[in-house]
């Protein structure tokens, strides 16, 4: 079985050409102990009025497929989470 970090890529890599047509992109920061998983939004991703909707409906749904035991995600900036 592949590991959960592999999992949660590859859901990501599925999803990616989608942000990457509209000018932005997804990277993986970490999955935390507590199962949430951490991604910092690129490109137009991270400017853009509709990525809060993006990670949880697109993102997120697609991680929960390939990883069930992931519990959400969170937007950081530079390490900095975006509320």
């Amino acid at each position: 079985m592949s590991t959960l970090k592999a999992r949660v890529e590859e859901a990501l890599n599925q999803i990616r050409p989608y942000l990457q047509a509209d000018g932005g992109d997804v990277s993986l920061i970490e999955i935390t102990s507590d199962k949430i998983v951490k991604l910092e939004l690129l490109g137009a991703c991270g400017s853009c009025s509709m990525s809060a909707m993006t990670l949880k409906a697109g993102i997120e749904e697609s991680i929960k497929r390939a990883a069930p035991e992931i519990k959400g995600t969170e937007a950081v900036n530079g390490g900095l989470l975006i509320s």
